[in-house]
C-alpha cells in the first residue's frame, strides 16, 4: 500500500489550503469531504439510504441533499449523527482505498476532518498531520467563508476532538496562525520529509 499521511484539523484551521499546497508539490491528495459530496449526489444509493433514514424533508426539490438542514440535525442530535456516520463512513473509506490504488504519486495525503474522532484510518495512514490554529481563528475563518453564525460554528467545534487532544495525537503539526506564505513554507518542509520517508518505506 502507498505511503499515506492523514491530514486533519478542526474546522477553519486551513486543511484545504494545506492540502492544495501539498498537491502543487506533487503529493496525491484524497479528500474525504469531496468523496462525501460525490456519494450524496442526487439519485445515488447513499442518498436514497439517507432519505429512508431521515425522511424526504432532508432532500431539496431538485433531489439533492439539503446539507444545511442535515448538518443542523446531526449537530443537535447525537443519535442522528451516529446514524449518518454509519451510512457514510464505510462507503467513504472504501472509496479512499479504491483511489489509493489508482493514484500514482510519491506519497498520498488523505484529508479526513474526523480522522481522530472516528479512528477509521489507523490501518491506512503512516502518520497523522494536524493543521492547527487557535479557536478564535477557527471561528473567524469559518464565519468568513460560510453562512454559518458564531453559535453554529461553536456547535460544530464542540463536536470535534479538542485542540489539545488533537495535538497530542499528531506526529506532525502545521501551525497555521500566519499568512499563506508561512503555511506554504511549512508544507514545503514537510513535503521534503515525506518524500524521504516514503522512499525509505518502499
Amino acid at each position: 500500500m502507498a505511503y499515506a499521511v492523514g491530514l486533519t484539523g478542526g474546522i477553519g484551521c486551513g486543511k484545504s489550503s494545506a492540502a492544495h499546497f501539498f498537491a502543487e508539490l506533487g503529493a496525491g491528495v484524497i479528500d474525504t469531504d469531496v468523496i462525501a459530496h460525490q456519494l450524496t449526489q442526487a439519485g445515488s444509493p447513499a442518498l436514497e439510504t439517507i432519505q429512508h433514514a431521515f425522511g424526504p424533508a432532508y432532500l431539496l426539490p431538485d433531489g439533492n441533499l439539503n446539507r444545511p438542514k442535515l448538518r443542523q440535525l446531526v449537530f443537535s442530535d447525537d443519535a442522528a449523527k451516529v446514524r449518518l456516520e454509519a451510512i457514510l463512513h464505510p462507503l467513504i473509506k472504501q472509496r479512499v482505498l479504491d483511489e489509493m490504488k489508482s493514484i500514482a504519486a510519491p506519497y498520498l495525503l488523505i484529508v479526513v476532518p474526523l480522522l481522530l474522532e472516528t479512528g477509521n484510518y489507523g490501518d491506512v495512514v503512516c502518520r497523522v498531520l494536524v493543521v492547527d490554529c487557535d479557536e478564535q481563528q477557527q471561528l473567524q475563518r469559518t464565519m468568513a467563508r460560510s453562512s454559518l453564525s458564531a453559535p453554529e460554528v461553536s456547535a460544530i467545534m464542540s463536536k470535534q476532538i479538542g485542540r489539545q487532544a488533537r495535538l497530542r495525537e499528531a506526529n506532525d503539526v502545521i501551525h497555521n496562525t500566519g499568512d499563506l506564505e508561512n503555511l506554504r513554507r511549512q508544507v514545503e518542509n514537510l513535503h521534503r520529509q515525506y518524500l524521504q520517508w516514503a522512499g525509505n518505506a518502499r
